[in-house]
């Protein structure tokens, strides 16, 4: 916890071991996935791999332009649909 009574020069060290943290660690999270990305090209089943991978993203894909690119339905379409919910309601 900082307090109050802390020198402005202990504010630029917190700063600047932050940013040295923060550096370290995605250094160290790229070498970690460089590491793993020679591991799968070591693999036989590479070839495989890439082409599961690719059906995964052409799925994920379509998933998503569904999701987003179908039109919404229709706002009177929707209306009358909340009417007759009404009238079945009310009886009438």
């Amino acid at each position: 916890m900082v307090n109050a009574s802390e020198s402005r020069g202990g504010l630029d060290e917190r700063a600047v071991l932050l940013a040295a943290g923060l550096a370290d660690l995605a250094v160290s999270t790229l070498g970690s996935g460089l590491g793993l990305v020679r591991g799968l090209l070591r693999r036989s089943d590479t070839a495989e791999m890439a082409a599961a991978a690719e059906r995964d993203l052409e799925a994920r894909g379509r998933l998503v332009l569904d999701r987003y690119a179908s039109p919404p339905p229709a706002h009177l379409e929707v209306l009358a649909r909340h009417v007759l919910a009404r009238r079945v309601g009310d009886g009438g």
